[in-house]
């Protein structure tokens, strides 16, 4: 049995890995840029929420707290009037990109740990790198892309930004994979 602490370098190598591609993905190709969109109106919209003054968080439009309010009339017009949708909002300020960056390697340090737990309990050392490959890349694709489809069902999020999102889970997992079959203690 390969233990965890036989792969903190293969753990390490491919939350670095991941990481590394990830910026490549959003600073260098920039393909989610187009992803999202500008309202026509957003001075009319920002100043719309900033008279409100709402808290940071996530909203949903129209506002609908249980599923029996939409027997009422005036919630089903709302809801054919539009717009439809939910919204989050952050605290104010200029985006600080070194917190996020922070917790972004934090998460792909926990895909890949996790993905070194799996592995670790189901091959031996020794194992054939494809089998590595495999199991590992397929653990940290279930983590990288798990969440796209459901935002794509429940929030209303384009499939176009679904499928892009799967694509990077795709190559997070590949690149994980690529690191603990490369790194598999024998």
């Amino acid at each position: 049995m390969v233990t965890l602490a036989q792969l903190w370098i293969p753990v390490l190598g491919a939350a670095l890995a991941v990481f590394v591609l990830s910026s490549l993905v959003h600073m260098v190709f920039k393909w989610h840029n187009a992803d999202y969109l500008k309202l026509g109106n957003e001075d009319e919209v920002r100043g719309a929420i900033q008279k409100l003054n709402p808290a940071p968080s996530q909203y949903l439009v129209p506002h609908c707290p249980d599923p029996k309010s939409l027997q009422l009339p005036e919630v089903r017009q709302k809801f054919v009037d539009g717009p439809v949708g939910f919204v989050v909002l952050r605290p104010r300020g200029l985006p600080g990109i070194g917190p996020q960056l922070g917790l972004w390697f934090a998460f792909t340090l926990a895909v890949a740990l996790f993905a070194a737990y799996v592995t670790s309990r189901t091959l031996p050392a020794g194992a054939a790198g494809l089998g590595v490959f495999r199991l590992a890349a397929t653990v940290a694709f279930l983590a990288f892309a798990g969440g796209a489809v459901p935002n794509g069902i429940w929030m209303g999020k384009p499939w176009r930004s679904v499928a892009k999102e799967l694509l990077d889970g795709l190559l997070y997992a590949v690149a994980v994979g690529a690191v603990f079959a490369g790194l598999w203690p024998h």
